[in-house]
């Protein structure tokens, strides 16, 4: 799979950078857009078909999802571009009444997708004991799975205000990415990541959390680091540094702990996963 970032400024978006938005482009031909922050709609139209995307949330912050209306709007009303066939739609349980309310004409309306979206669910467990090394035998079983056309997605609980998850991305060939999307400190975590190709983390607190942050919320740097060390995955990848932020101070922490390859999230970047 090839992965392009078509946004990961942090909390909002940047003058130069739209919110949260990644673009997977999977070996069977399905386009994937892993959150729909601000600003990501304008970048998917150079970079991919919105209407013929896929879409998953990792949760429903504005930063995540509240491009996602528009998409509707695309999907269902574009003159020449429109979804020929319906797509999937995974999020938290609440997506389906979050998002269309968000996306009705009225307040006490909710729109229904189903003319162009198959909505679920992650239904994730509660993963509140041991952590479990993200192998054989966890797949489909303490992760469950959901598949869009040959890709398998798994997620586990984040630690976040709202209902949030972090994600593992796998082709056929085993080929991984995974997505912490936003959480604080969790060894679930490292469990996930067990053994994936790249992990695009958030740092949203810089090098390190000063104690004066908000609690379980959001990583370090130095946190996504021992992250990486403890999954062993191949790559690093920091991302969600909002603009006020400090991302080098981000990748000095991560690079305490974690001694492979690791790089900022930039608007733009493709980044190739596996083989």
């Amino acid at each position: 799979m090839d992965m392009t970032i078509l946004g990961c400024s942090g909390s909002l978006s940047a003058p130069d950078n739209p919110a949260s938005g990644y673009l997977l482009r999977m070996s069977d031909g399905r386009e994937i857009l892993m959150d729909m922050g601000p600003g990501v709609l304008a970048g998917l139209q150079g970079d991919g078909d919105p209407g013929s995307v896929d879409v998953i949330f990792s949760h429903l912050h504005p930063d995540h999802c509240s491009d996602f209306p528009s998409l509707v709007v695309w999907q269902r009303f574009h003159p020449t571009h429109a979804a020929s066939s319906r797509h999937t739609m995974i999020g938290p349980s609440i997506a389906a009444l979050h998002l269309g309310r968000a996306s009705a004409d009225h307040p006490s309306r909710v729109d229904d997708f189903s003319d162009i979206l198959d909505v679920r669910s992650w239904r994730a467990p509660d993963l509140q004991d041991t952590p479990v090394a993200f192998d054989a035998s966890s797949r489909g079983t303490v992760y469950p799975v959901h598949h869009i056309g040959e890709t398998a997605l798994y997620a586990a609980p984040a630690v976040h205000p709202t209902e949030s998850y972090m994600i593992r991305v796998e082709e056929q060939d085993g080929s991984s990415l995974v997505y912490s999307g936003d959480t604080a400190a969790t060894g679930h975590l490292a469990a996930l990541a067990h053994g994936a190709d790249v992990l695009l983390c958030e740092a949203t607190w810089g090098e390190r959390d000063n104690g004066d942050n908000p609690p379980q919320m959001h990583l370090s740097g130095e946190e996504a680091g021992q992250a990486a060390a403890q999954a062993g995955v191949g790559r690093l990848i920091i991302t969600h540094v909002p603009p006020w932020g400090d991302p080098e101070g981000a990748l000095r922490g991560a690079r305490r702990y974690y001694d492979g390859p690791v790089e900022l999230a930039r608007r733009g970047m493709v980044v190739t996963v596996g083989s």
